[in-house]
């Protein structure tokens, strides 16, 4: 059985790899390129986070009912260059918002879906499997549709902010 500490491991070299990248459209057409669904990185972390979340180690903290969990399952160190990894489980076959937040310095985010038609919407619109990466001072509402998926991310320095109005509609 897959531990967190699995998990880390195997994201240790993918941090190093990604330690001094932006952010952005241009990292997120690089990592779906050379790190998307069939590639060792995606599918190996793909099935550890899976492993995780069905074993209750990771997104296993309700923030909005049944629908919406997350859990942190490292605070950012040297040894992630600094990256903290953390867990989300959303599952609605609607459209469904969950908390509306900032990225200060950014976000990488493997998207898993568990249902075939599940997907998170990132910044180029809604994604199935693979790779967003929204940009420092991106803000949004994490959604998804379609049935059940997990989004595992990074962030840089651990900065995520959930104190941003969101805009009016």
């Amino acid at each position: 059985m897959t531990t967190a500490q699995d998990l880390i491991d195997r994201s240790i070299p993918f941090l190093e790899d990604v330690k001094n990248r932006t952010a952005g459209g241009e990292l997120e057409t690089w990592l779906n390129e050379n790190h998307g669904p069939g590639s060792p990185l995606y599918d190996d972390l793909a099935r550890m986070i899976t492993e995780g979340v069905r074993a209750g180690w990771a997104a296993n903290v309700e923030v909005d009912g049944p629908k919406y969990r997350r859990s942190r399952i490292a605070e950012p160190r040297d040894v992630l260059n600094y990256f903290s990894i953390t867990a989300v489980w959303m599952d609605s076959v609607e459209p469904y918002r969950g908390q509306y937040h900032q990225h200060p310095y950014g976000e990488l985010n493997l998207v898993v879906p568990l249902d075939p038609g599940a997907k998170l919407m990132g910044p180029r619109g809604w994604r199935g499997a693979g790779w967003t990466a929204p940009g420092p001072g991106s803000h949004h509402y994490p959604e998804v549709k379609g049935g059940a998926l997990i989004a595992l991310f990074y962030l840089p320095a651990g900065r995520i902010s959930y104190d941003i109005t969101p805009p009016a509609e």
